[in-house]
């Protein structure tokens, strides 16, 4: 059972926020409450109700989006992009063919945990189908990413993503709030083991070192997929996945030695982790969560499920521009240079019309999740075994 957990100081906010959820936008003071809403913490509510009017709110939004031109693929840009990528990834190669010193090395595999995270953001805009206009190139380039580059399968990553997609932090919907070492329900952990139950009480300070794990879990994840499951491209994924394992061991061990290679990968793999679960934690980690039963609309959903990371040409580099999730949750398609834009006039559309829009720093973003996690932590119930 989802517990309700508020904020004390915004138990007031909240409550505006799930009235003007459930009964629908009001003309008179929206933009008052929705710049409230966004200069504070987010509501730590359930959000729940039907949004009937939000359907043909979508449809303006979308035809304003459109107008802009902001769905247009962006060709020149993916290009650029994946030569970028693709010159950065030989040099990290190159590198470790080439070097000797361990230390160097060491420096590589951050290097390069960088560079195949990012070469994994670029399979995330494949997978959204932003890059080209055709279905078969999309998947193409997400299965030379993901299962060639990054030794993740490309069709279990989809299923789960898309899943996401459709319910953003709905509980027993949304594969990514169900985590076997984090609690963000404050469901009942008493049948869990007992050193699961110790890190989820103690989650908030377990968070950042379990990202950590990350990219082996989504590793081992894709794995047991594709030997349960037979998908769309289940052969090429396998046949992608052992030149992937192969070449990377290879090179590593043939060129580093064994224990250079172990180091290395250590490395390369926890950062990668790192990396990569700092970047999309902030997307919805700590924000309202939504019933299972609730037929909240599909733009009230994605708006207020999401928090926004303030944009600069760093943040937008390196979180691939997942910080702008708002706009990616109402447009998965929109391409990543086309964000920005997309932005000011989603921003002001919200603002018009009294939908909560949140957007904070990246530093208050993690400060945010990690204070969410300890109130779920604390509220759970002690469980005392016996013996």
């Amino acid at each position: 059972m989802i517990r309700r957990i508020r904020l004390p100081f915004l138990h007031t906010k909240a409550r505006l926020i799930k009235t003007e959820i459930q009964s629908g936008p009001r003309k008179e003071g929206t933009q008052a409450l929705a710049n409230s809403v966004q200069a504070s913490a987010p509501p730590h509510v359930i959000s729940a109700g039907s949004t009937p009017q939000a359907g043909y709110e979508y449809i303006e939004l979308k035809q304003l989006v459109k107008q802009q031109g902001l769905l247009e693929k962006q060709p020149v840009y993916y290009t650029f992009k994946i030569l970028l990528l693709l010159g950065l990834f030989l040099l990290g190669v190159a590198f470790l063919v080439l070097v000797r010193p361990l230390w160097l090395q060491l420096l590589n595999a951050v290097y390069m945990a960088v560079v195949t995270t990012q070469f994994g953001l670029l399979g995330h805009d494949a997978g959204h189908r932003q890059i080209f206009r055709k279905t078969w190139k999309n998947d193409l380039l997400g299965l030379i990413i993901g299962d060639l580059f990054i030794g993740m399968s490309n069709g279990w990553w989809i299923g789960k993503h898309n899943q996401h997609h459709s319910h953003p932090n709905q509980s027993d919907l949304d594969p990514d709030i169900d985590i076997p070492l984090l609690s963000f329900t404050g469901e009942d952990i008493s049948q869990k083991g007992r050193i699961t139950r110790f890190i989820i009480k103690h989650q908030a300070i377990f968070f950042f070192p379990l990202l950590l794990f990350v990219a082996l879990d989504l590793q081992r994840s894709g794995v047991l997929f594709l030997l349960k499951t037979r998908e769309k491209y289940h052969m090429l994924e396998v046949f992608l996945l052992l030149v992937h394992f192969t070449a990377y061991l290879g090179v590593l061990f043939f060129f580093l030695g064994i224990w250079q290679a172990v180091l290395f990968i250590l490395v390369h793999q926890t950062l990668s982790g790192l990396y990569l679960g700092s970047i999309f934690a902030p997307n919805h980690k700590g924000m309202p969560l939504i019933d299972k039963e609730s037929d909240m609309s599909f733009l009230y959903r994605q708006v207020v499920t999401a928090r926004n990371v303030k944009a600069h040409p760093v943040t937008d580099f390196m979180y691939g521009g997942l910080n702008y999730q708002i706009e990616h949750h109402l447009f998965p398609s929109l391409p990543r240079n086309r964000l920005k834009a997309a932005q000011r006039l989603i921003k002001a559309f919200c603002l018009e019309h009294g939908i909560p829009y949140y957007e904070t720093s990246v530093l208050r973003s993690y400060q945010e999740i990690l204070q969410y996690l300890h109130r779920i932590s604390v509220s759970l119930p002690e469980v005392h075994t016996q013996g």
